[in-house]
């Protein structure tokens, strides 16, 4: 059974948590919470099979947030004792009382259950933090020396978190989690002599520990054999040529794309024009909830902060919500938006649905994203099926550069490989293509998604929102679905204009 660290429980949690909670009710706060992080990261990083860097952080503190007089107050500390918790719970209040003659919203909170003295930890085997360091270069310098030779260069990394939180508030609630990610990512490099590419692994990032580059959950060993020759079919294939084309998109690619044209357009903050300097705001306003066609009738998108192996599951969020599924996108209309509580009373949507999240102690928790994905259809096609129903079109697999505009509208993506589909089949790989729609337009024209089967939960550790800027975890499940007549770019053609 996995447990919480007894180091991390060993700190002085629950003390540090009265002070600073006892502290602001004395001085008139309607709400107060505490929370403490330690948040462990390593890097490793190898190029052809040499160790080129390896970084290991440590971010240990806490924070305390506080409503009072209707105005929000943040301050943060390392100092690990409950006078330093009351005095950081005084700079919080101090900071509402400064702000409180500029705050025109009075802040409210939508109701939240309690959870007293509760746990979670994420599913995972192996902690790979517990393994030596030694081991991990080992295996990313063996993979390396299995490829060169039939290619040029290796580029080789391993990116793995460690997150463990501590959160308490002014209504009762106490909450304990830890949760592990870990991120291995393999790329060959070669030249032909006129051309150079590159080509990565397939394999997502995801909430599990060491055992996933072991061999639960992914075959490294498989994919890894196959990349030299994919490479250098790529190298040799033709160019693509513009125009109209029906698309069929493997989950490795199209988690991407519901990142960027769902994922931030349905963020409530965005929608309602809160937050514009990271990223932009949304299309999808607010007056179109209910109303929206996002997309076709078999558009079917949740938020979760449940699902097994995401990157944003968690037990309960940084505001004490425990976490939930909703609906996002149902029969291709708009029907909900990722919330805090704050914005879920703002609007009047009752219940907030867990996402707020803060990426370090020093951070106060923003609203961020849930594994946003698309859902499959209950024995719906293969990826093979739906190849089969295309006369003349691309399929998509991995992703790699894209680029969406402020209103997260108008796009345009690529992808690691490209395969023409010709009269149903495969007819070999397509160089220099990118996809561009608009979002609305886009997922209207999708006609099929891939049955259970074809669904794999893709994501990304840092997406980036906020000023000062954070970045969160997050993953995006889908099927393999299928697209018609959408406009593929030549990106050599199309950057040379």
């Amino acid at each position: 059974m996995r447990e919480i660290d007894p180091d991390f429980l060993a700190l002085p949690l629950r003390r540090l948590a009265d002070a600073a909670l006892t502290r602001a009710r004395e001085l008139g706060a309607e709400h107060a919470s505490f929370r403490l992080e330690r948040v462990r990261a390593e890097t490793l990083r190898l190029f052809d099979a040499r160790l080129e860097g390896s970084i290991d952080a440590d971010d240990l503190g806490f924070a305390v947030r506080v409503v009072k007089d209707g105005t929000w107050g943040f301050a943060a500390g390392i100092e690990l004792t409950p006078e330093a918790a009351a005095a950081v719970a005084e700079q919080a209040v101090t900071v509402a009382q400064v702000s409180a003659p500029i705050n025109r919203e009075p802040v409210e909170l939508a109701p939240e259950g309690v959870y007293a003295d509760v746990t979670w930890v994420s599913a995972y085997d192996i902690d790979p933090f517990d393994v030596p360091l030694r081991e991990k270069v080992d295996l990313l310098g063996d993979w390396s020396r299995g490829l060169l030779g039939q290619v040029d260069h290796v580029s080789a990394s391993l990116m793995q978190v460690k997150e463990q939180k501590f959160y308490a508030d002014s209504a009762g609630t106490i909450t304990t989690q830890q949760r592990v990610r870990v991120h291995p990512s393999i790329t060959v490099m070669k030249s032909d002599g006129e051309r150079f590419d590159d080509m990565r692994t397939l394999a997502p990032p995801v909430g599990r520990g060491y055992e996933y580059l072991t061999g639960t959950g992914w075959d490294f060993p498989a994919e890894l054999a196959t990349l030299p020759e994919l490479l250098a079919e790529k190298l040799a294939a033709p160019s693509v040529e513009s125009g109209r084309y029906d698309l069929v998109v493997h989950p490795s690619n199209l988690w991407l794309t519901i990142h960027e044209s769902i994922g931030h357009a349905t963020e409530l903050d965005r929608a309602l024009g809160y937050e514009a300097a990271y990223a932009g705001t949304s299309f999808a306003t607010f007056d179109q909830l209910g109303e929206l066609t996002y997309g076709s009738k078999i558009m079917n998108v949740t938020g979760d902060r449940t699902a097994e192996h995401g990157l944003a599951t968690v037990g309960w969020d940084d505001e004490g919500v425990q976490a939930q599924s909703f609906d996002i996108v149902r029969d291709g209309t708009l029907t909900g938006y990722q919330l805090d509580r704050r914005m879920a009373l703002l609007k009047g949507l009752g219940r907030s649905n867990g996402c707020a999240f803060a990426d370090s102690p020093g951070h106060p928790p923003l609203q961020r994203m849930a594994n946003v994905s698309l859902r499959p259809a209950e024995g719906g096609p293969s990826t093979e099926e739906l190849i089969a129903g295309v006369d003349n079109g691309i399929y998509v697999l991995g992703d790699k550069s894209w680029s969406i505009d402020m209103q997260r509208y108008n796009f345009q993506f690529t992808g690691q490989r490209f395969y023409r589909i010709s009269g149903g089949k495969l007819a070999g790989q397509l160089r220099d293509v990118a996809y561009q729609a608009t979002t609305t337009d886009f997922w209207r024209s999708m006609d099929a998604v891939g049955g259970p089967h074809t669904y794999v939960l893709g994501g990304a550790f840092n997406c980036g929102k906020g000023q000062p800027g954070q970045v969160a975890p997050v993953s995006h499940g889908c099927p393999s679905a299928r697209f018609r007549n959408v406009r593929i770019l030549n990106t050599v053609q199309e950057g040379g204009k």
